[in-house]
């Protein structure tokens, strides 16, 4: 509401309240404002109100809604069931353009900034995950599996001789499948148990290093593309050793090509994986 529509608003409502919902306003509108100027995860999290606002916000930006617009050339969205329309906030463009997912769409300024701040906001994630050299993050609409392949195709350009991804042992299906989509074969890696210390008959799965070890120095660090681990599974499997997985890829050289990121995180539907290279933050 602008001071015109609130000037007209104390002509109704005593100039008193009319003030404290513009202060509420105007309070939620501050929460953007930090949101576009940091480009960072706020320190206190947003209520639903506000997340909507914002997103109905955006969505109003976007061309096919539009007072008085019908649409009807290309890249126009257009949406039949007026239940989806409200389930997505009437948000409909998509992002990118032809050739280029990160590209700004014309006639979706809100769409697109949406995109932009969603990236902005992966970035924060992955710095606060330690990833302090970080220097952009992409977010696109794929779950693990397809996430993984993508990322590992792209390692392939700057690695092509490597044909073998080191894989500690996870009953995932998207990381075994993933790797095959890739062109890749899969060095298998099964897990060593680890006793519990009051010495009970359970224990829990770990990463065998010595094993993975092994394994590198028998295919050597030219033919291996990357280690992909996880750093969260179900019992009895436990996370892997990141830390020292990294280690052993620094001291073998593996992932040590130029156009190689040090580090690929990736978040899918069940578990963090991460694609372990050079050395670690």
């Amino acid at each position: 509401m602008n001071s015109t529509s609130a000037a007209l608003a104390e002509q109704f409502v005593p100039v008193t309240y009319v003030q404290q919902g513009l202060d509420a306003l105007r309070s939620r509108e501050k929460q953007v404002t930090t949101l576009l100027a940091q480009r960072r995860l706020p320190d206190k999290g947003w209520d639903d109100a506000s997340v909507e606002l914002l997103l109905q916000t955006l969505s109003a930006m976007d061309s096919n809604n539009f007072l008085g617009s019908a649409g009807a050339g290309e890249r126009e969205a257009r949406v039949f069931s007026p239940l989806v329309a409200r389930r997505h906030f009437h948000l409909a463009h998509g992002i990118g353009r032809s050739g280029d997912v990160a590209a700004v769409q014309p006639k979706a300024a809100g769409s697109s900034l949406m995109v932009q701040v969603a990236n902005a906001l992966a970035k924060d994630v992955l710095r606060l995950a330690g990833m302090r050299a970080v220097q952009a993050a992409l977010v696109l609409p794929v779950a693990t599996g397809m996430s993984l392949m993508l990322v590992l195709l792209q390692l392939k350009v700057s690695k092509p001789n490597a044909r073998y991804v080191v894989w500690p042992r996870i009953d995932q299906k998207s990381c075994f499948k993933s790797i095959l989509a890739a062109g890749l074969t899969p060095l298998i890696l099964a897990n060593t148990l680890v006793k519990e210390e009051d010495e009970s008959p359970s224990g829990y799965l770990k990463t065998d290093l010595v094993g993975m070890a092994a394994l590198m120095d028998q295919y050597g660090s030219d033919s291996i593309l990357a280690v992909m681990s996880t750093t969260s599974c179900f019992a009895p499997r436990a996370y892997d050793s990141v830390k020292e997985i990294a280690e052993l890829c620094q001291e073998r050289n593996i992932g040590k090509k130029r156009g190689c990121h040090e580090f690929c995180y990736l978040t899918g539907s069940d578990e963090v994986l991460r694609l372990l290279l050079v050395k670690p933050m």
